[in-house]
């Protein structure tokens, strides 16, 4: 019966880790540079080359209208107090330089003359050649009245999930998180998200 236990332990531990949900922690910076009034209306606001690329910008737009109507923000593109504006960087990195290998076999050769060889290598090997994914989320808030910013923030994030659809959403929940008034300096803050 003691044998079977450090395989039942695996087998929990297993199916712990294929939970229904994943966790996106996000790197994030707020500043919050005057008060605003709960409730304020904003409407989005693009620049030139976003204007280009109107399909992902209109899909990002989506997915920040659903966290600012979290943060007590509402969309009227005809009488704003704010402009918001928005800016995504994805990029995919491949780290197989700077991740050590997970695990090590070892081996020993021997050679001709007598020399010997000692030698490493990834127990699964391919698994430190997998990407990442780096985002970052840029968020500003700008009165229309004075042309003043009046809260930024930004949310950055790496992980192996390609899938942005799911991600930026919660990268614009972790950047307004604590708006109005978010804690000063640099946070980290993990956002739960479906599998």
């Amino acid at each position: 019966m003691n044998k079977a236990l450090p395989a039942l332990f695996f087998v929990v531990l297993l199916l712990t880790g294929c939970s229904g949900v994943r966790l996106v922690d996000s790197q994030v910076n707020s500043f919050a540079l005057k008060p605003l009034a709960a409730g304020a209306s904003y409407r989005f606001e693009r620049l030139p080359s976003q204007q280009a690329d109107t399909p992902a910008q209109t899909q990002l737009e989506v997915m920040a209208e659903h966290a600012l109507a979290k943060a007590g923000l509402r969309r009227n593109d005809n009488a704003p107090e704010l402009l918001v504006q928005l800016r995504v960087t994805q990029r995919l990195e491949h780290n197989s330089a700077d991740t050590l290998p997970f695990g090590w076999q070892l081996g020993a050769r021997v050679g001709r003359h007598g020399a010997l060889g000692l030698g490493g290598g990834s127990l699964f090997p391919g698994l430190a050649d997998l990407p990442s994914y780096w985002r970052e989320v840029h968020l500003t808030l700008r009165e229309v009245a004075s042309g003043v910013v009046v809260f930024e923030s930004r949310a950055r994030h790496d992980g192996p999930w390609s899938d942005s659809a799911a991600i930026l959403p919660a990268m614009l929940d972790a950047a307004l998180q604590g708006f109005p008034n978010p804690p000063a300096g640099e946070r980290r803050v993990p956002v739960e998200i479906p599998r």
